[in-house]
């Protein structure tokens, strides 16, 4: 009988272990900062230096509380250059208060409901034979193909971004870092 319980104690610390989370196995570093699975979205990216104009036009757009919640979300999270790249004062232009809800449109167009690894994507362009569409949150499409590996986004105005650092988990979703910032139909 006493081996039958340590057999069964084993076995059941065992399974706690197997079955444990592994943050520190996916943590991933993004704008000089670690982005730990057990943060939610906004709890990690107010951390990278490379999202700072993103954290600025969430905090604007009134998204905070929505991004910190359950989800799972998948962001494609623009840098600071990929924002550098709108023509010169878009962003501050974005930033006013009488511009909201266009830059609720053009930050939720970056957001899709459900959490996608770039695994699921990739499976999704094969399937697609070479292209996949996902519906954002803002309501619109992006499709997704690949170039030279990378997933690469196509918006509504024929615009692109690449995914150049993929699958930065969070307790809410997925991350994944783009170069460009993609935008709706007008």
């Amino acid at each position: 009988m006493k081996t039958f319980k340590l057999i069964t104690s084993v076995f059941a610390l065992t399974l706690v272990f197997v079955a444990a989370p592994t943050y520190a196995q996916k943590t991933k570093m993004v704008g000089g900062a670690p982005m730990y699975p057990s943060k939610n979205i906004i709890e990690n990216a107010v951390n990278s230096k490379d999202h700072t104009t993103l954290v600025a036009a969430v905090k604007a757009a009134g998204l905070v509380e929505t991004l910190q919640g359950k989800g799972p979300f998948t962001v494609f999270a623009p840098t600071n250059e990929a924002f550098a790249k709108l023509p010169a004062r878009t962003v501050d232009f974005l930033l006013k208060p009488e511009n909201i809800k266009t830059l609720q449109s053009i930050l939720t167009y970056h957001v899709l409901a459900g959490k996608f690894s770039a695994a699921q994507m990739m499976a999704q362009i094969n399937k697609g034979k070479g292209k996949a569409s996902f519906k954002t949150v803002q309501g619109g499409i992006l499709v997704a193909m690949t170039k030279n590996g990378a997933i690469v986004l196509t918006d509504e105005n024929g615009n692109t971004a690449t995914v150049t650092i993929k699958d930065v988990n969070q307790s809410n979703g997925v991350i994944h870092v783009v170069d460009a910032v993609v935008t709706p139909k007008s």
